[in-house]
C-alpha cells in the first residue's frame, strides 16, 4: 500500500490523492501486482469491472528503475487475458502518454466519442 500510494500520489492522473482514497480503490477493484523474484513490489494496476460487460483498466504502473524490460507489457497482457475478464464487451482507459502500448492489446481512441460522457474534479484531492 506504501509503495502504490506513494507512486499515485505523484502521478499526472492523482496528484495528491490521499492513502484512504486509494485504499478504498483497491478494495473496491480487480488488482495486480508486479513483483521481483525476491518479493519486491515494482509495478501495479487495477481494474473496476462488473466481471461481465465492462472494464475500466487504471492506475498502471512500472517502476522506473524497473521499465524498459517489457514488464509494462507483461502486466496489461496479464490483465487482458486473465479468464475472469475474458469475454468482457468493452474495456477503456485514460492516458496521456502510453498510447502505444495500450494499442498492443487492442485499445483504440474511442470510436464514437459524442456517446461518452464525464463528469470530472481535477482539484478533488487538492480542496
Amino acid at each position: 500500500m506504501d509503495l502504490v500510494h506513494g507512486f499515485l500520489r505523484q502521478t499526472y492522473w492523482s496528484p495528491g490523492i490521499p492513502r484512504e482514497v486509494v485504499q478504498r480503490a483497491i478494495e473496491n477493484s480487480f488488482a495486480f501486482g508486479l513483483y521481483t523474484r525476491a518479493g519486491e513490489q515494482i509495478g501495479f494496476a487495477r481494474v473496476i469491472t462488473d466481471f461481465a460487460t465492462f472494464a475500466y483498466l487504471a492506475d498502471v504502473f512500472v517502476l522506473e528503475a524497473h521499465r524498459g524490460r517489457g514488464l509494462g507489457k507483461f502486466l496489461v497482457s496479464s490483465i487482458t487475458s486473465h479468464p475472469r475478464l475474458s469475454g468482457l464487451r468493452r474495456w477503456v482507459l485514460a492516458t496521456r502518454d502510453a498510447h502505444k502500448l495500450y494499442e498492443q492489446y487492442g485499445f483504440r481512441s474511442l470510436g464514437a466519442p459524442t456517446t461518452f460522457m464525464e463528469k470530472f474534479d481535477p482539484e478533488i484531492y487538492s480542496k
